[in-house]
């Protein structure tokens, strides 16, 4: 089912200690707000919309480098303010499902979606919600009574609803009084709300010791994995090389469908491969014109958003050219900075390397060039 999401990152998290709100923290070396919005167009979100202060504006960019799908809007004073900004933003039809998520709850996956959204067939909200498991006391320093734990439950979002229906409900909501969470709106406006079970790993990162704990999770609920490509063309006519993005003047050119960028096809090939998505040829065949002459660029770009869409990111790679001619050495630092912004990483993570065969075979003897990449990229499991 098509949905949009809202993901609240606007406040100043100031439960969670000294330093930057919490939604800019770090957590598994990632901004907390990407981990969010990355779980949310994982599980197929059509659009998510990013609610931060204006003050955060010039961070979103960087923080959820890589990423389609979403875009930013500034916030209010308050959540409810937030929200409706960003349900102003959402361009869907008022009946398809729109969940609003905050970003301290970063471990949002496909079954949680899943869930919201099949409920909404029989109500007009859905909130994930655990039973209280503790005893419950009501004082301040003394306690005045024990309450009954019966029929209570945590809400935990991402909480679903029908855009239509929650614009609306908030529309009625009353003005200068502060609701808990969207589904107290659609309650107060006649609405219902069904609650599908929760889960401990929806929990909500409030103070610090919470990231400690989420560290651990976050460790935990993600892989390395590892992609090897091999590419190599003959030399043909022409004064042109392309290697790795760089365009070489050279005596002879490269022979090949696209511009023949041997360095850039194994990187692509050791993306895919990584994700276990096949390789250069079945996305781009050489039988399909649209692919003459065309630039390497867009086949890795091409495979890097297929990585990002699984909720994966590049860690470093590795490329190595094999060719007595054009001399690799003056190119090599335009070399990784180009397939630095083609893999939107710091330059610091990408090696380009050159070798020769010492005259054997056919590098030595100048008929072509070979490139060998390996990559590592980091996903959930």
């Amino acid at each position: 089912m098509s949905f949009s999401a809202v993901v609240v990152a606007a406040g100043a998290g100031l439960r969670a200690g000294p330093g930057e709100p919490k939604a800019w923290r770090t957590l598994g070396s990632r901004p907390l707000v990407r981990w969010s919005v990355e779980g949310l167009l994982a599980a197929g979100a059509r659009e998510v919309i990013v609610v931060v202060a204006r003050e955060r504006l010039g961070q979103v960019d960087e923080a959820l480098a890589g990423l389609e799908g979403w875009k930013a809007v500034t916030g209010g004073v308050t959540r409810a303010d937030s929200v409706q900004a960003g349900l102003a933003a959402v361009t869907a039809p008022r009946n398809q499902p729109v969940l609003v998520h905050d970003a301290a709850r970063p471990f949002v996956t496909r079954t949680h979606v899943d869930r919201l959204l099949a409920a909404l067939d029989l109500a007009d909200g859905a909130v994930p919600a655990l039973p209280v498991p503790d005893t419950l006391k009501r004082g301040d320093s003394l306690v005045d009574e024990t309450v009954s734990r019966e029929g209570l439950y945590r809400a935990q979002t991402p909480q679903a609803f029908r855009l239509g229906r929650l614009k609306a409900a908030y529309r009625r909501w009353p003005t200068g009084e502060e609701p808990t969470d969207d589904a107290a709106v659609v309650e107060r406006a006649g609405g219902s709300v069904a609650m599908i079970p929760g889960d401990p790993m929806l929990m909500k990162l409030t103070y610090p010791e919470d990231f400690l704990m989420a560290e651990q999770l976050a460790a935990s609920r993600r892989i390395v994995r590892m992609g090897l490509g091999i590419d190599a063309h003959r030399f043909g006519p022409g004064d042109v090389v392309w290697l790795c993005g760089i365009r070489i003047q050279h005596d002879v050119g490269l022979v090949g469908h696209s511009d023949a960028d041997a360095g850039l096809h194994a990187l692509t090939d050791a993306v895919l491969g990584a994700i276990g998505a096949g390789d250069i040829g079945e996305h781009f065949p050489p039988s399909d014109p649209r692919w003459k002459g065309a630039s390497s660029d867009q086949f890795l770009t091409h495979a890097v958003a297929m990585l990002t869409a699984r909720g994966g990111r590049i860690l470093n790679a590795d490329v190595t050219l094999v060719c007595e001619r054009p001399k690799v050495g003056p190119h090599r630092a335009d070399m990784r900075q180009r397939i630095a912004d083609l893999l939107r990483v710091p330059t610091d993570r990408v090696s380009v390397k050159a070798t020769t065969t010492e005259g054997m075979g056919f590098t030595g003897r100048e008929e072509g060039l070979m490139a060998q990449a390996v990559v590592a990229v980091e996903t959930p499991l």
